[in-house]
């Protein structure tokens, strides 16, 4: 029998890869993008999310057995905060009851390498308080100082999302209700995001310096979209809470053995 999916950022990188494989395997997948999807919704504003998982719902007839949430950009502006954080968290918190009713919930958001580069903390608590007005004030306050602070609201918003998969992920809500929640962190995807800066030899050097990876390389998107498929399926019923780092080495190159000390 097959299971009904919500995936987000579904007409591009990951999100549409993930939404062919899911619908190759003969599961029934709701896309949900700005645009060319099942559902066109903003997630970058309040109304935007709202809207989305009402439609969500009303399509799926009330039957929904997993969220894969891939929808990000990378731009070093407020915007990209409201996306990957908000757009995320409060979708997936309005889907969380219909879910909740599947015999095998599944919930799974797309992180990235750059939640373990340096961030700015403020706006990382600004994120996990909840408070987007003033997430988005700092973010807007980053962008004026100039390119490299700028950026920072990158890292920022992948560094709150996988704490907060970690911090709700034991609660009633997601816990208490059967559904494992987790978050995969690419390295460098080969996509319409990353394209143009790995066309040249300077580019692909800056990207290999900051996300080293000696196993295999650069992906595909297909490989994290086979993650997330498993991560979602009724054979996931134990992990949770994680941040698993699809990365051909870069966390373990960066970060070495010891990450407990």
């Amino acid at each position: 029998m097959s299971r009904t999916y919500i995936v987000t950022g579904s007409a591009s990188g990951i999100g549409a890869a993930t939404a062919e494989l899911l619908t190759s395997r003969g599961e029934r997948v709701i896309g949900i993008d700005l645009r060319g999807a099942d559902i066109e919704a903003d997630l970058s504003t309040p109304a935007g999310r709202a809207d989305a998982a009402a439609k969500a719902i009303e399509l799926s007839g009330g039957t929904i057995d997993a969220v894969i949430a891939c929808a990000g950009i990378s731009a070093p502006i407020p915007l990209t905060v409201a996306v990957n954080y908000f757009g995320v968290t409060e979708l997936l918190e309005a889907l969380a009851p219909t879910l909740a009713k599947s015999a095998a919930p599944r919930a799974v958001v797309v992180s990235s390498m750059a939640s373990l580069q340096a961030n700015s903390p403020e706006l990382v608590d600004a994120l996990l308080a909840g408070d987007e007005p003033l997430a988005l004030q700092i973010g807007q306050r980053l962008a004026d100082e100039g390119p490299g602070t700028a950026y920072l609201n990158y890292p920022s918003s992948k560094r709150a999302l996988s704490r907060w998969v970690r911090r709700e992920c034991i609660t009633a809500t997601w816990a208490g209700a059967g559904i494992p929640l987790n978050a995969v962190a690419p390295g460098t995807v080969i996509s319409a995001m990353t394209t143009q800066l790995l066309a040249t030899q300077e580019g692909r050097d800056m990207v290999d310096a900051h996300v080293p990876m000696p196993l295999n390389y650069h992906s595909e998107s297909v490989v994290l979209a086979k993650l997330l498929a498993w991560l979602t399926s009724e054979e996931n019923t134990h992990v949770t809470g994680q941040t698993i780092y699809a990365d051909g080495g870069a966390d373990a190159t960066l970060r070495g053995d010891d990450i407990w000390s």
